[in-house]
């Protein structure tokens, strides 16, 4: 008898004994019957303790903060190539209240008022970077995925049974599965991860139970994980959700979406008549030092006070990253793009990172600003990194080319009063993007701009991201709808870099050798009590068919998580970091875990 046929023989076998024996003669039956009854250790029961009472910490901390928290959602549909693609998506941007979302008998939200535009209570808070959100799922449940039960995560209320310990990163956790011991709409079902040491909870992920006369689900599935901003302090940083298509026969999703959260440690606006005597910080008193200003040179200055007040204020209001090594990398590559082409300029230009997902850049004065969205999904992983720099260049390019063609920031923000309004009106008041004359004149300046020897090699990669943004722009339009500045699409639908398609290979989405275009969040995470953006450090995943592409797609949330470090001492000694010295150096690619 060969080896199939004694195999065969043995699972026949086991089938027919066990149809004859009664389940009583299989104990490993039983031991799983019972497994999710066991009683918990005295360590696990004080373990669980400690996470009820670190989990009111939260919610306390939570109710004094109003970050910035942005919804961005993506309706699927089936493709048969690239398994699925986005058929529509909604944005939505709004710094919340904690404090008024958040009540002492649990969440408050009201649904969404259709006359003015956003939610009730704190979620009127709408910043003015997006339109009117006409939202389908519950409104409320999204942001209540931020925190576990408001209204009463406890023993009186919840059975808790050990799964098994786990690291996330490099912290140690016990898992413990969780459900509510009487349904009620809004009671947390699925799983915690505890940390071992602090007994905060750091990540979890499952579904809210929805009122029991609704004939469909009031919440959605999804993960959540916690960033340790402070010393014992984890607070929620992002939330992946997403549904299945229950009459697709592939399994597609219906949709996916992500909440992101930042600006924990922004503070509320000063009142205007204090903010005349704010004094500033680390400033130098130069109206002496350099002699006269030129009538040029006047005029150069003014600009660059409207400059500083706009960047400080966009900063105060939680929408740009505050200073990074990775901005000076990028501000390094900008200035590249000058002294290549021989151009010399009255200041450097810097750069700064817009913290929301949008498409889009803009230039304030001589500072460039790009999303967040837009580095991710140009950050495509190459063995020599020429595919990332390419589209990095084309994309600071637009910019410096409005900066070297004087298309400068309205002069009125040089008037400080001009800035004396709430911080949730501050985008609403600065409308920062160029006019189409100036976008066309630029588009076409930046083209020379790279048509350097230098520069000319990238022109195809970016080339090619444009033409996987146009095959997917049909159902990416609140991707595409800038917030501040300038689109990369034309109204027409056309780009305004058009030049660069015909000088990129043709788009070819079955050849896995070709990725135009990466995920969003793919390359940067911010830190969301600093505002500070951090490379991801991800190894690259090799591609085994047209469905892992998945570009300006949402992806769950995964992030190595870590204990929180005391900043070093800025006025402790300690090596000189080395600026950015390579002509032609892109930022580091990412290389391992993440």
């Amino acid at each position: 008898m060969n080896l199939p046929t004694k195999l065969t023989a043995a699972v026949a076998f086991a089938l027919m004994v066990g149809s004859a024996l009664p389940a009583s003669a299989f104990p490993f039956k039983k031991k799983e019957a019972t497994q999710d009854v066991r009683k918990l250790t005295p360590a696990q029961n004080t373990l669980v303790n400690k996470a009820i009472a670190r989990e009111a910490v939260v919610l306390k901390t939570l109710r004094e903060r109003s970050p910035i928290v942005e919804t961005y959602i993506q309706n699927m549909r089936p493709d048969p190539v690239m398994g699925q693609t986005v058929d529509s998506d909604v944005h939505f941007l709004a710094r919340v209240d904690f404090g008024k979302v958040i009540g002492q008998n649990g969440f408050t939200g009201g649904g969404l008022d259709k006359k003015k535009g956003g939610f009730r209570h704190s979620l009127g808070y709408i910043t003015g970077l997006s339109k009117e959100l006409h939202l389908s799922y519950n409104d409320a449940g999204f942001v209540r995925m931020i925190v576990i039960d408001s209204a009463g995560f406890d023993r009186q209320h919840y059975n808790f049974t050990y799964l098994r310990n786990d690291f996330l990163g490099t912290v140690p956790t016990v898992v413990f599965d969780v459900s509510p011991i009487k349904k009620a709409p809004g009671r947390f079902f699925g799983r915690i991860w505890v940390e071992r040491n602090g007994g905060n909870i750091v990540r979890y992920d499952g579904d809210l139970a929805g009122a029991e006369k609704d004939n469909i689900n009031e919440y959605f599935h999804f993960n959540s994980v916690r960033i340790n901003v402070a010393d014992g302090l984890w607070l929620p940083s992002a939330s992946y959700i997403e549904e299945t298509d229950p009459k697709s026969p592939s399994h597609s999703l219906k949709f996916k979406a992500i909440n992101q959260i930042w600006g924990y440690s922004l503070k509320v606006p000063v009142k205007d008549s204090d903010q005349a005597d704010l004094e500033i910080q680390g400033a130098t008193d130069e109206s002496q030092q350099n002699g006269d200003l030129s009538p040029l040179g006047a005029q150069r200055q003014w600009i660059q006070q409207a400059e500083d007040n706009v960047i400080d204020r966009l900063y105060s209001a939680g929408l740009i990253d505050a200073p990074s090594d990775f901005d000076k990398v990028l501000a390094q590559l900008a200035n590249n793009i000058l002294a290549y082409n021989q151009i010399p300029i009255d200041r450097p230009i810097r750069v700064r990172t817009l913290l929301t997902q949008p498409l889009e850049s803009l230039a304030v004065g001589n500072t460039i600003l790009l999303s967040k969205g837009l580095i991710d999904t140009t950050a495509v992983v190459t063995a020599d990194g020429a595919q990332q720099m390419g589209n990095l260049n084309a994309l600071l390019a637009f910019q410096v080319a409005h900066i070297v063609l004087g298309h400068h920031i309205d002069t009125k923000y040089a008037f400080s009063d001009r800035l004396l309004f709430p911080t949730e009106s501050a985008f609403e008041k600065l409308p920062l993007h160029h006019t189409d004359i100036d976008d066309t004149e630029a588009s076409k300046k930046a083209v020379e701009l790279l048509s350097v020897k230098d520069l000319a090699d990238g022109q195809q990669y970016f080339g090619l991201y444009l033409q996987q943004l146009q095959a997917r722009a049909k159902g990416l339009k609140s991707l595409n709808d800038p917030q501040l500045g300038d689109s990369l699409i034309k109204t027409d639908g056309t780009f305004w870099m058009q030049a660069l398609v015909s000088k990129s290979p043709k788009l070819n989405n079955t050849d896995l050798k070709q990725q135009a275009a990466v995920p969003l969040n793919s390359y940067l995470r911010n830190d969301p009590w600093t505002d500070q953006v951090i490379k991801i450090n991800a190894a690259a995943e090799p591609l085994l068919s047209a469905r892992d592409k998945l570009p300006f797609e949402i992806t769950p949330v995964s992030v190595n998580l870590s204990y929180w470090k005391a900043p070093v001492d800025p006025n402790a000694a300690a090596p000189a970091a080395a600026a950015p010295t390579g002509t032609s150096t892109p930022p580091p690619a990412p290389q391992s875990q993440r």
